[in-house]
């Protein structure tokens, strides 16, 4: 999990999800109030883990007939790629 640049507190897992909820904010460590902002690889590896598998799954392996049933399964990959991606995406303190 990320931690502070500065301080080093860790940020908390909800910090960072909300943090891509509304399209990367920069987060603000609670310790110090340094302002972390998403570094250009940490939108990569966001998209990498979440979009790009649900598009995958939809356009290339959709294994049924139901639209509506692929599209759901899609939905799914997508939620739990963006329940990872805190663990992984880095942030970059602003000096």
């Amino acid at each position: 999990m990320q931690k502070c640049d500065k301080c080093n507190t860790q940020f908390s897992w909800s910090e960072i999800f909300k943090s891509y909820i509304w399209i990367y904010t920069p987060i603000e460590c609670r310790n110090c109030g340094t302002v972390h902002k998403i570094t250009p690889l940490g939108r990569i590896t966001f998209v990498c883990c979440t979009i790009v598998p649900a598009l995958v799954f939809f356009h290339f392996i959709s294994p049924f007939e139901n639209f509506a049933l692929n599209f759901g399964i899609q939905l799914i990959i997508l939620l739990v790629g963006s329940l990872f991606t805190p663990y992984v995406v880095k942030y970059k303190g602003i000096l």
